[in-house]
């Protein structure tokens, strides 16, 4: 069934309603469309901009949020103690800075911050014999570099130093232990993001991005999904329309109270938030024999419902940016098969997104080879997206 939502004429599963009750405060694309069918191709060309519809093992292209963070750093500037860019269980299993290298990956938070044991380790030590015994490696690291200086023919020594004075503020400063910390957070707060993994991890986004964090990401995977762990609901993983019901309600509310708190602290004009998979599912329902029994999933052998990649039509949800809300863009034939209005691609998704952080699309990259390589190859910004 649907509801209706707090915008006219959009409706919603009646599985989100406290989304609908604030679709005013966000805006739905309806239109977006690629070419890759598999997982690995399609998180490509969402987030790198790779248009190859091959699925391969490892990304040719950095990721937006690797470029972001290779141009911040270079600009210089930056001030306070937390990393550009932080992935809380983020999605790099088919993305990644590719020739940029690992330094402009991101600072990785992993586990369940609502689990009672969560800590980030190795933040804002406040041990002084510990603080001592890392000035020491510290200063005799940068002793035996002095031996190395003559022989660095590619600036790879500053760029260590650059990266271990990242890591050695955040070992020391206790601001950074502190915007890490979920326990500061009213509790109430903390219930209206919900008391489970995803809840807490956008929690924590908002609070990492109001201290000063430039990029993160997050993926809304694991236990919560179901019995394969993610949004894969082909039949023969999950029934579905369970795996819908048994997610919806912490998508729902993780999903919402970060919408609105963006909104509550004054953040929705430096903060834009989307919400997006690589590609949608198949407008028909399929059926095939499930291959093991637990959530959101019949028992083993058992013919249940599913849905496939569909890289055709799909949808996204844009929050904050300075943007004005509550609209729906574009639109699918009754099916839900095709884009029939104002189609988009990744290259205009990720044209957004640079365009809100000030970064120019025409900007190039040096690749392995040493070429230029556009950050994007072609797409506009989304007009009805900008703030």
């Amino acid at each position: 069934g649907t509801i209706e939502t707090k915008v006219p004429g959009l409706r919603f599963t009646e599985l989100r309603p406290r989304q609908a009750a604030i679709a005013d405060k966000f805006n739905i694309l309806r239109s977006m469309q690629q070419g890759a069918g598999g997982h690995p191709a399609g998180s490509m060309q969402m987030l790198s901009g790779d248009s190859d519809t091959r699925d391969k093992p490892k990304p040719r292209l950095p990721d937006w949020m690797a470029v972001t963070n290779h141009l911040r750093s270079k600009a210089g500037g930056r001030s306070g103690p937390l990393p550009a860019y932080v992935g809380i269980n983020p999605p790099l299993e088919y993305n990644g800075p590719a020739y940029l290298g690992d330094a402009y990956s991101p600072f990785t938070v992993s586990g369940d911050p609502s689990a009672p044991s969560f800590n980030v380790p190795n933040i804002g030590l406040t041990d002084a014999a510990e603080l001592q015994r890392l000035d020491r490696r510290a200063r005799l690291r940068r002793n035996l570099d002095n031996l190395e200086r003559s022989f660095d023919r590619v600036g790879e020594l500053a760029a260590l130093d650059e990266f271990e004075t990242r890591a050695m503020t955040l070992l020391t400063n206790p601001r950074a232990k502190e915007a890490f910390d979920l326990s500061r957070e009213d509790d109430r707060l903390r219930d209206r993001y919900g008391r489970n993994s995803w809840g807490q991890q956008l929690l924590l986004a908002r609070r990492l991005v109001e201290a000063g964090v430039d990029v993160l990401t997050t993926s809304l995977s694991g236990p919560l999904c179901g019995r394969v762990n993610n949004w894969d609901d082909h039949a023969v993983n999950h029934h579905v329309l369970d795996a819908m019901r048994f997610r919806a309600a912490a998508f729902d509310q993780a999903v919402s109270a970060l919408v609105e708190d963006v909104y509550a602290r004054g953040l929705d004009r430096r903060v834009l938030v989307v919400v997006t998979g690589e590609f949608g599912r198949t407008p028909k329902i399929s059926y095939a024999v499930s291959t093991g029994g637990g959530n959101a999933s019949a028992p083993a052998g058992t013919t249940q419902p599913g849905r496939d990649h569909w890289p055709r039509a799909y949808s996204n949800l844009w929050a904050g940016g300075g943007m004005r809300t509550g609209r729906v863009i574009g639109a699918t034939d009754k099916r839900g098969e095709d884009v029939v209005e104002r189609r988009c691609g990744p290259h205009d998704f990720l044209a957004t997104i640079y365009h809100h952080l000030g970064i120019d699309t025409h900007t190039k990259l040096l690749d392995f080879n040493g070429r230029p390589t556009p950050i994007i190859e072609n797409g506009r910004p989304i007009e009805e997206l900008l703030g």
